[in-house]
Formats: C-alpha cells, structure tokens, sequence
C-alpha cells in the first residue's frame, strides 16, 4: 500500500505544481465573482441614452403618443432611472420618403448639444395597419435597443388601433395587464426561498462542473499513462508495483486534484456569497442591487451526494482513460481510441435535458440506474427535490457495481497494454487481453 501512496504523492504534486493547474485555479473563483456581480454591476450602470428622431407622417395623435412613450422609457424601473432615448419629432404628412433621404446621411453624425441622431423611426398609417414599422439607424445591432424600442411600440400601435375601432381601451388595458408567474421551491413541505431560476442555475452549474471535471482529469490520466507508456518509464515501474496498484495510484492521485481545486473553488463561492453586499460597495453599488443576483443555496446533504457521485464517475471513466492509454502507442491513436468514452460522458451532460422536465419520470428513475449517467443524473434530481432513501441507495448500489465492473475490465486492460507497443489492437485482441489477463 505504500507503493501507492508514492504513485498517488507523484500525481498530486507533479500536477498541483504546473502552472495549469495554478492559472486555472485562480480564473475559477474570478469567473464565478464575473457570474455572480455582473447583472449587479450592469444594473448599476449608467448608459448614455440613444438620439431617436420620430418621422411622424400618420394621421391624428399616434405620433404624438409614440414620442411620449419612447420619452418615458428608462434604464430599470427605479425611481430616478436615466431615460433610454431623448426623441426629437419630425411632422412629415407628404413628403415622408424626402425626409428619411435627408436623415440616413446624418446618422452618427455631429449635430446639436447631444451629439447626431442615432436613429430614426418611420410612421405612417399603412406601418400601424400592417405593424411593420422601420427603423433605420447605426444601433440596429443592438439587441438591448432594440428589444426596447419593440418593447414600448407594441402596446401604443395596440392602443392606436383599438382607438380607431372605437373599442374602449381602458377596458382592454385592464383585460390584457402584464402578469408575472412567481416561483417558489417546495421541498420536503417547506418553503426553501429559491425560485425556478436559482434551482436551474445550481443544476446546471453542478452538472457542467463533473462534465468538465470528467473530461479534464480524465484526459489527464490517459495522457500520464500514454507518456510513461511511449518513453518506457512504465517498464520500470511495472517492475516495482503490479499493474492495478500502478492505475489505482494515478486515478486516486489525479482525482485528488480535482477534488482539491474544486474544494478551492467551492470555498471561493460560500465566501463570495456570503459577502454579497460588502464586495458591491468596493464597486460603488448599493445593497439593493444585490436583489438582482439569484444564488441558490447549497445543503450539506445535496453537496454530500454530488460529491460522493464526483467520486463514482471518476473512478469509472477514469479507469477508462487509462486503459485507452494503456492500449495506445502515440497521441493520434487516442484521439479516435477515447471517443467511445467521450460519448458516454457527452451523453450524461445531455441527460440533463429530460431530467430537468420531469425529475421523478420514469426515464429520470431509469437513468438513475445507468452507471455510465447515473453520476450525472442523481445530483440533479437531488438538487431540484431530495430522493426518497431508496432511489438514492439502489443509485448509489449500482453505479457502485458498474464502477466495480468497470475499474476491473480496464484494470485487465491496462495490464497488457502497458506493455504492448505496436498497432492499437482490435476488439477482438482487447477481448483476449481482458480473458487471459
């Protein structure tokens, strides 16, 4: 057993000393400080308003309404928000289209206090029958823009048109009055304070992080086994340590990086969380804008579970890797040797999908079971509502056993294919290595 603890000290420290592993450890808690204070900081920001010119060639008041309503709009629905557009009207009944020729050569020019137009937008009476309204100017490409100009049209070309039917708008008004669905978690019978969005945010985010964890540590591995394989180190170490004690070192010890930088990482993210509003003030923001950041909240037992399936889903794709090592002689030959394992760990991220629509379905129970997604599956049923004591255990059982069945096919693998040089071999040689190994 000391044997592999050095392979495992080896791992650890050839790894944790790179400079990868340093640089990457560093952007984790930055990109999570990016995710979590960014809505916040942009929220707070001020945005310099867009110079909007109204070319008002329709009949009656529908200009008139549509300047004051691009007037109202602001940045947020706080009391003191910057207006979004300063609107400047041009009454052109006849001579519309001589007006927008004059116009587009003035975009983005110099003119005024405020500087040139940035747009300028087209009403006639055939736009609000149709509601194809144009807009030309240099900030089309904006979806923020432009979602608000849209934004704020739709209901006064409504209005309009209600008005010239003679149909009371008060009453539609009221009938047709914006609704907003609050979501509220349940779990267990008690109120948990997360919404729909934080409960997506903390599943998602979880099953991102094994996807990655899986693919980069996992790599790793085979990538350890391929260069002590191809520079005959392993010839040497295979002569001190039997072959499984010699995998088992490199899958324990690379796992303990992985965990060790996510326990970094997951430590950066309770300490950012949990300074919210001292951090906003450095960036000159106030405790209020903390309400537009959704943090959705970790338990012990959900963080227990994900870690616990981390551990399974390692062991089992990374005894994979090494055996694709293993039975490879260069770098090419594990590009197409890893692509079945790719694939398995490509289709426990997209298992994700199903699972969010219908976490207690049949095909969620089902998945559940599969070694291969169960490490994907179970921590995101157990994040969106805790399973019964059961499911959990038959979960936990059989990715168990298929991590058993598993570390033992690679482990026979890896055996042989130390030690073989040459072609990679065929399904029916890698059948013959796992019988006679």
């Amino acid at each position: 057993m000391r044997k592999v603890f050095a392979v495992i000290r080896r791992e650890f420290v050839e790894r944790v000393r790179t400079r990868a592993f340093v640089i990457s450890t560093i952007l984790g808690p930055v990109f999570m400080g990016v995710l979590i204070f960014l809505p916040a900081l942009l929220a707070g920001r001020s945005t310099t308003a867009r110079n909007i010119i109204v070319v008002d060639a329709a009949t009656g008041e529908f200009g008139n309404r549509v300047v004051a309503a691009l007037s109202d709009t602001r940045f947020g629905n706080k009391g003191g928000a910057q207006p979004r557009f300063h609107i400047e009207r041009i009454v052109a009944l006849d001579r519309a289209k001589a007006v927008t020729d004059s116009l587009t050569t003035l975009i983005g020019r110099s003119r005024g206090p405020q500087g040139g137009p940035d747009g300028f937008l087209v009403l006639t009476d055939s736009a609000l029958a149709t509601g194809q309204i144009d807009y030309f100017g240099s900030n089309v490409g904006s979806i923020a823009d432009m979602s608000a100009l849209e934004g704020t049209l739709r209901p006064v070309v409504q209005t309009e048109r209600l008005m010239r039917e003679h149909v009371d708008t008060s009453v539609v008004r009221r009938a047709t009055a914006k609704i907003d669905l609050n979501t509220s978690k349940v779990t267990e019978g008690k109120l948990t304070g997360e919404s729909g969005t934080s409960s997506f945010i903390l599943a998602y985010v979880m099953t991102f992080i094994l996807y990655i964890s899986l693919l980069l540590y996992g790599i790793q591995v085979m990538s350890s086994v391929l260069e002590e394989k191809t520079s005959r180190i392993m010839e040497i170490l295979s002569s001190s340590l039997t072959p499984f004690e010699l995998m088992l070192g490199k899958v324990i010890g690379v796992g303990s990086v992985g965990l060790f930088q996510l326990s970094i990482w997951a430590g950066a993210s309770l300490y950012l969380t949990a300074n919210l509003v001292p951090i906003l003030k450095v960036f000159g923001q106030s405790p209020d804008s903390a309400a537009n950041i959704s943090i959705p909240a970790i338990s012990p037992a959900l963080l227990a579970v994900f870690l616990g399936f981390f551990l399974l889903g390692f062991f089992l794709y990374a005894a994979l890797y090494a055996a694709v090592g293993s039975m490879c002689s260069t770098q090419q030959d594990t590009q197409q040797a890893q692509q079945p394992v790719m694939i398995g760990i490509v289709s426990g991220f997209l298992c994700m999908f199903p699972v969010l629509n219908d976490p207690n379905g049949p095909l969620a129970r089902t998945l559940s079971l599969i070694p291969f997604v169960a490490p994907f599956v179970t921590p995101l049923r157990y994040s969106i509502a805790p399973l019964p004591p059961s499911q959990l255990l038959l979960s936990i059982a059989s990715t168990l056993a298929g991590v058993i069945i598993i570390v033992w096919i690679a482990s026979r693998i890896y055996r042989v294919g130390i030690l073989a040089y040459g072609k990679r071999p065929t399904i029916k040689e890698l059948w013959g290595w796992i019988r006679t190994a």
